[in-house]
């Protein structure tokens, strides 16, 4: 992005990948800036793989080999480039490609870079290749808190630092998932959206935004749980049942992370924050809770309760559970944990 930013474009782009959210960044960017409006008349194309005759590539190569109209840069744009099964011309254009031609391909997916075609195209020096993956789960907070950091970044000339309650980022983790565009889109509302003269972004700020429960969500069930607080416990999982946004199978994830991260704790032997922290790849903050539970919960007991989450699971999954509800489920497991 530092480059297109500066004007500088290569001749092929790949972007491909599961998650969408940093391959669409640079396709919107170079759809909207490579040409003035005028050129984008003539020289910009778009076309989607499903739509080519044959599923081949070739006639996007002979446009791309094309010359602009305007006598400038021309920009050839394929979408749903996973549609199109001949790729041979690509192969050739690589030995003689056009200097003044912006080819993009946007690919949903990943291309074997193991076949010939893809392994040449991948190691070209001239070739952009990115290639985004999926988050995994355990990797949403800190990209919760890279994004806020960098928009501090963009804010700093109006004198404005966002701070974000440590909270924040597992509920928002918990309750969107790996979708970086819908998190982006939730953390720019919220950014969007504080009073005047507000800016932390807390549980209260979320409730009112995106509507996340700041009382009943799997911060406050972990909470209650750590505390030993029952009737906590068992009105927020009798929330979560009847709720379609709190499936059980996607609220004991955490608590499964926790526990897990839990027992590690145990058998640490250095538990100071930074290196606890560290260790098992959580924010500083929420330390002081391992140490709570650990009081609660020895390592005995720690164990038992991730195998009474392995097991809950399996039920949930139909495994000796011809017909327990979520509702009885979360009692039964509440109450297992907590004695």
């Amino acid at each position: 992005m530092r480059a297109l930013r500066a004007g500088t474009y290569a001749p092929i782009y790949i972007l491909c990948g599961e998650e969408p959210y940093y391959t669409d960044q640079v396709y919107e960017f170079i759809a909207s800036n490579a040409l003035d409006d005028m050129a984008r008349e003539f020289d910009q194309q778009v076309v989607y793989g499903r739509d080519l005759q044959g599923a081949d590539i070739s006639p996007i190569i002979g446009a791309a080999r094309g010359f602009a109209m305007m006598g400038g840069r021309k920009v050839v744009i394929v979408r749903e480039a996973q549609a199109i099964k001949k790729w041979d011309s690509l192969g050739a254009y690589l030995d003689n490609m056009m200097p003044q031609t912006v080819l993009v391909i946007c690919y949903n997916g990943k291309p074997d870079k193991r076949q010939g075609l893809w392994k040449k195209v991948s190691e070209h020096p001239d070739v952009v290749w990115l290639q985004s993956d999926k988050l995994r789960d355990y990797e949403v907070e800190r990209w919760i808190n890279a994004y806020i950091a960098e928009r501090n970044s963009q804010l700093s000339s109006l004198n404005i630092q966002l701070k974000i309650d440590p909270r924040v980022a597992p509920l928002l983790a918990d309750y969107i998932g790996t979708d970086l565009s819908a998190i982006a889109g939730a953390l720019q509302k919220l950014i969007d959206g504080r009073p005047e003269g507000v800016n932390t972004i807390d549980t209260a700020l979320v409730e009112r935004n995106i509507g996340i429960s700041k009382d009943y969500n799997i911060m406050e069930l972990q909470a209650a749980l750590i505390r030993g607080d029952i009737v906590k416990a068992n009105r927020i999982t009798q929330y979560f049942a009847g709720s379609k946004d709190h499936p059980m199978i996607r609220e004991m994830a955490p608590l499964y992370t926790f526990f897990s991260n839990l027992l590690m704790y145990h058998y640490m032997p250095d538990k100071s924050q930074a290196i606890v922290a560290r260790e098992l790849g959580i924010n500083p903050y929420f330390v002081k809770d391992y140490a709570t539970a650990a009081k609660r919960y020895p390592a005995g007991k720690t164990f038992l309760i991730i195998g009474y989450l392995r097991e809950t699971d399996a039920r949930l999954k139909g495994i000796n559970n011809p017909s327990a509800k979520d509702a009885d489920l979360w009692k039964e497991l509440i109450y297992r944990i907590m004695h």
